[in-house]
């Protein structure tokens, strides 16, 4: 009788890639992929620890697994399971908790459990790149991995602890995977890792691979997910004049203040940011810029605050990710002074919140009457295709009996407010 199994994936898309490498490898097994909601056999959590309410996210998910489904095999892995590994452990709520590093071992580890076999995960070898290139996933851009880990250990992060240093994978082995998950009909190919912007394999860096991946045959698309602003020269902006390179980049900021990203101990200064973003607009007009900004840093003042707001004005981000600033055991902003009130971080998150709202209806009402080339990604309750442009903007294509994973360019004539402002248009007559 085939065995189901259902994912649940929280945070980053770091922790996507490897979800869909798992959803591939136990398709490949003969195991049925179900919805988390559904019945199934197997039930993993791939949890994110980069917040307290990451935290708190994971353990409903695993608490309503317990609940719901008590004689199911259950599994947590991610950056919480690393984290807290041993109180997860202690807790019950699980049957295997599985670090980051020995994530590629849950399908044999499934595997040995329903064979009768008595094993743990680490049993097997740590394999930070060991996933087989994914055809079969939850998405339907093909996400690769090419680093893992960072080195940079600012004040507020918890991530070098969970994902340790960094490590980036072979050049090779990157051609070699986006070679295959072309092959397998994928359109977009998605850059992810830690910290990207560091990647090196001898001569390569990360500037040499993007040139290098845009120029293998195939028709598809590259977009590159979240990086931080450095580590990178001003030759690399020339890599988006490419047709294969999307106009779109999260660069994440944190703080608007000088004073705070010195005590977030950030590798740039917020100068340096908005020469960069000044820099990417000059050359690519429309180009979307999104962030990420942490507000109620330890020490923030309303002056610091109100840098970060300002300085987002200027730049106009197209979206911008907000978060309150989490205490994380561990970090040295944990021991620092001036800890603020959780009701005056709720207050500067909303502010900013209502920000980045007006700023993406802004941007995204300035495509109205251009073009963008869309691929399709699912369809909605009318039957028309959704899907994003190359500017990663939400489109639906007032159009039925369109193809998904396939590209149209559409001519966009309206806005759409739904959860969010969503283009709408109709197909390009040739």
């Amino acid at each position: 009788m085939t065995k189901k199994i259902a994912f649940k994936t929280l945070g980053c898309r770091l922790n996507l890639f490897e979800t869909d490498a798992l959803v591939s490898e136990f398709t490949k097994m003969n195991y049925e992929v179900v919805d988390f909601g559904e019945k199934a056999d197997v039930y993993v959590v791939n949890t994110c620890t980069v917040t307290n309410q990451s935290d708190h996210k994971s353990k409903q998910v695993m608490n309503q697994v317990k609940r719901l489904h008590p004689g199911a095999l259950k599994i947590v892995t991610g950056c919480m399971a690393t984290n807290y590994k041993e109180e997860l452990e202690q807790s019950g709520q699980v049957d295997y908790v599985v670090d980051n590093d020995h994530k590629t071992a849950i399908a044999p580890l499934v595997e040995a459990y329903f064979n009768g076999e008595i094993t743990s995960p680490d049993h097997y070898e740590k394999d930070l790149f060991g996933y087989d290139p994914a055809d079969t996933t939850l998405h339907t851009r093909s996400l690769i991995k090419i680093q893992d880990g960072c080195n940079n250990f600012c004040t507020f992060c918890i991530i070098p602890k969970v994902r340790g240093r960094a490590v980036s994978r072979p050049a090779k082995a990157v051609y070699e995977n986006i070679r295959q998950v072309i092959g397998f009909g994928y359109k977009e190919i998605v850059l992810t890792g830690v910290n990207i912007g560091r990647y090196r394999d001898g001569k390569t860096d990360f500037e040499k691979l993007v040139e290098n991946i845009l120029e293998l045959p195939g028709d598809f698309r590259l977009r590159i997910s979240s990086m931080e602003p450095d580590g990178f020269t001003d030759s690399f902006f020339r890599l988006f004049a490419h047709p294969k390179l999307t106009p779109h980049l999260h660069l994440c900021l944190q703080s608007g203040s000088e004073e705070i990203l010195l005590r977030m101990r950030r590798m740039y200064t917020a100068k340096l940011f908005e020469e960069m973003a000044n820099e990417l607009r000059r050359r690519y007009p429309g180009f979307n810029l999104t962030t990420d900004i942490i507000v109620g840093f330890p020490g923030e003042t309303e002056e610091d605050f109100r840098e970060s707001l300002t300085m987002a004005r200027r730049l106009q981000f197209g979206h911008i990710h907000t978060f309150k600033y989490s205490v994380r055991h561990g970090t040295r902003a944990e021991r620092m002074p001036e800890q603020l009130p959780e009701k005056e971080k709720t207050r500067r998150s909303e502010i900013i919140r209502n920000l980045s709202d007006k700023m993406k209806l802004d941007y995204r009402k300035s495509f109205v009457g251009k073009e963008q080339t869309v691929l399709v990604e699912q369809f909605d309750k009318r039957g028309f295709a959704t899907g994003y442009g190359e500017h990663y903007v939400p489109v639906v294509i007032r159009q039925k009996g369109l193809e998904k994973n396939k590209f149209y360019t559409v001519l966009l004539d309206a806005i759409e407010m739904q959860d969010e402002p969503v283009l709408s248009g109709t197909l390009k007559r040739q």
